[in-house]
């Protein structure tokens, strides 16, 4: 590790300098110059360097100063060699220790250099890593918001879908109250005819004098009228039980089905229920061709034709006409086409059809939601919707579905079931 408290311009003493050249070499360059009969000592008189530690003092022992700079740093001692041959000797030695001195200044230099680099990237490195651990603590405060608006949306979602399921059922127990009010209608009025009849026929049959005979009259005509109430009542009841099938077969609009469905029975189920709430004056027909089976939700797809049917039969005017629902297979894909020839969609309001809350329909006459959630449940199980329409002319919505094993129901996940 790189000591904090290296300084370039330092002090450093002469032992230290001595330690950057080669001691070898120099020891043998000053024998060569002064002998052998020398050594170094440092400004206390410590032995440093050389071939005699310890000179004994005598007349012919001289000492010159070493410096480097201005500043006197030891001394280099000789016996045996002239005044002129040491000061050379210590000149060359001055000149060593210069060139050593600038050798470690620049080393420390370089050394501070990459320490205070090493330092400001320590630096860097603690504020990074200070504003990774932010940005990771703001992530997870933001995802969490994320994930508890999400599951707001969801749970909104659901509660409007739910809406418009309830919605759905109750235009849908409407129409049904109404179709079987009609033939309870009627054959409570038969009843009531038929229960005068038998009074009739019983006081015939009790009173056989004058006033049997009188009623006796009327048999004839309770004899040919009978038979026609019973066929009316029974008629009526059929019509009854026909309608309790139809939506007994609707019925599992509420309940999950993952496994492979006959779009064509969704089809024809849900076209009787709606078809027995539509007055005479429309006329609603299938042209299915066969399909292959697709996995899906049965129920969910029950409700999307459901509120696809009801559009088309509101877009009819009070003159009525025709709704025609088609299937076939185009390009691996299942094409449903629902068409009506009813008064259209006008061009500025074509692209808002599908909008949460969007109506065309009086307020209080409908949520708004029953084509929303019919897109959404294309979607889910891979599929879309298409629209065309012409003012005046008619609308058809055609939902495509692909064929594929890959549908999967979990792409079903945040629908209502």
């Amino acid at each position: 590790m790189i000591n904090q408290f290296l300084h370039f311009d330092r002090e450093v003493p002469l032992a230290q300098s001595l330690k950057i050249v080669s001691l070898e070499r120099l020891e043998s360059a000053l024998t060569q110059s002064i002998g052998n009969r020398w050594n170094i000592v440092d400004t206390e008189g410590a032995y440093i360097i050389g071939p005699a530690p310890k000179l004994i003092a005598s007349p012919d022992m001289i000492a010159v100063p070493l410096r480097m700079d201005i500043e006197i740093v030891g001394q280099l001692m000789a016996q045996g060699a002239s005044r002129t041959q040491l000061e050379t000797a210590c000149k060359w030695l001055e000149m060593v220790l210069a060139a050593s001195s600038r050798y470690r200044m620049a080393a420390d230099l370089h050394l501070e250099a990459i320490h205070s680099d090493f330092e400001m990237l320590q630096q860097k490195h603690e504020a990074l890593q200070e504003s990774e651990r932010q940005y990771r603590e703001l992530s997870a405060e933001l995802n969490e918001r994320v994930q508890s608006q999400v599951a707001a949306i969801e749970k909104a979602q659901r509660q409007v879908y739910q809406a418009e399921k309830m919605a759905s059922v109750g235009s849908l127990a409407a129409g049904m109250a109404h179709e079987i009010n009609n033939p309870i209608g009627f054959i409570r009025s038969n009843l009531s005819t038929a229960s005068g009849y038998v009074d009739l026929l019983v006081n015939a049959i009790k009173n056989p004098g004058r006033e049997g005979s009188a009623a006796i009259l009327d048999v004839d005509f309770v004899v040919n009228d009978f038979p026609g109430l019973l066929a009316e009542s029974i008629s009526g009841a059929n019509r009854i039980a026909h309608i309790v099938a139809n939506l007994k077969a609707f019925s599992n609009i509420d309940c999950m089905d993952d496994g492979p469905i006959d779009l064509n029975e969704v089809i024809q189920t849900v076209a009787a229920v709606v078809g027995d709430q539509m007055p005479p004056t429309i006329s609603l027909s299938l042209d299915l061709q066969p399909l292959d089976r697709i996995a899906g939700d049965r129920g969910q797809m029950s409700q999307m034709l459901f509120s696809i049917l009801q559009n088309a039969q509101q877009a009819l005017t009070e003159k009525g006409g025709q709704i025609l629902v088609s299937s076939k297979t185009i390009n691996a894909e299942i094409r449903i086409a629902v068409n009506d020839d009813g008064v259209g969609i006008q061009s500025d309001i074509l692209n808002r059809i599908f909008d949460p809350f969007f109506t065309t329909r009086d307020v209080g006459k409908g949520t708004g939601l029953g084509l929303t959630v019919s897109r959404d449940i294309a979607l889910a199980h891979g599929g879309r919707i298409q629209v065309e329409s012409e003012e005046g002319r008619g609308s058809t919505f055609t939902l495509i579905f692909p064929l594929s094993d890959q549908i999967k129901s979990d792409t079903q996940e945040g629908l209502v079931t």
